[in-house]
């Protein structure tokens, strides 16, 4: 169980950290752990300060994007201390190891944090179903976030040593990239009916991105809506968005890149 929690660092710029989280993470029973896009990595400092947990290290997913570190989680939550424009659903740690518990058996789940100096980003932020918190000290809120790790993974170590009280049934949620292919379909569609005026786009795709992540619709409700969008397009002469003038730019793109 244990083992679909994968925790996500973006753009770790200190080596000592990812040294530090990777015996954190240890020491409470977690082994995966996401890198992505490093700043300094492999690197000695990492390997000094993970004491025994170089193999942490050296098993660790190094990926480019958050996009890819998520690709095949089903739930995702992001660690953040600010409130931001949009709201999603937000919970402490203990609450998050609580929600973490019961859908780790059968499915993987992302905990990501973001830069030590500026957290997750909001286009980041924004890919996640859920927000977690640390409280502390409203005069000082201000944890390392190898310490910030080290709290999330003990609540999940607790959490686990009484997994009976948080036994439930998870439903079967997609995984991210299927939303991804579902929020595309869904701008294909939108674009293609001309619900969304290409010359002024506005901010409803964002909102709709948003609505989703909070609502987490289940695979089978995920199945229906992808329905209603073929549906759509193919009243409206647009079987597969074929019509639709994005597709048709990137088609052209593609025939460009062939020949040459």
């Amino acid at each position: 169980m244990l083992s679909n929690i994968r925790i996500v660092l973006i753009n770790t710029f200190h080596p000592g950290n990812v040294g530090a989280i990777a015996r954190a993470m240890k020491n409470m029973g977690l082994t995966n752990l996401y890198l992505v896009d490093p700043n300094d990595y492999p690197s000695e400092e990492a390997t000094s300060r993970a004491a025994g947990a170089v193999d942490l290290l050296e098993n660790a997913t190094i990926v480019p994007s958050l996009e890819e570190a998520i690709a095949d989680c089903s739930l995702v939550i992001g660690t953040s201390a600010r409130h931001r424009t949009f709201q999603l659903p937000i919970m402490n740690a203990r609450e998050c190891a609580e929600s973490v518990i019961p859908e780790a058996v059968d499915h993987n789940v992302a905990i990501v944090f973001g830069r030590e100096t500026t957290g997750l980003l909001n286009d980041e932020i924004a890919q996640c179903h859920r927000q977690v918190y640390i409280d502390a000290n409203d005069e000082y809120p201000v944890l390392n976030i190898s310490q910030a790790v080290q709290i999330v993974a003990y609540e999940i170590w607790m959490a686990n040593q009484n997994k009976e009280n948080y036994k439930k049934e998870t439903p079967e949620y997609p995984h991210k990239k299927d939303m991804d292919l579902f929020y595309e379909h869904l701008e294909e569609t939108l674009y293609g009916i001309n619900f969304i005026i290409r010359s002024h786009p506005g901010k409803v795709l964002d909102k709709l991105h948003r609505f989703f992540n909070r609502s987490r619709p289940e695979k089978q409700e995920l199945g229906i809506l992808r329905g209603v969008l073929a549906a759509v397009q193919r009243e409206a002469g647009l079987t597969e968005a074929n019509n639709h003038p994005e597709k048709k730019a990137k088609d052209a793109m593609k025939e460009a890149a062939k020949k040459e």
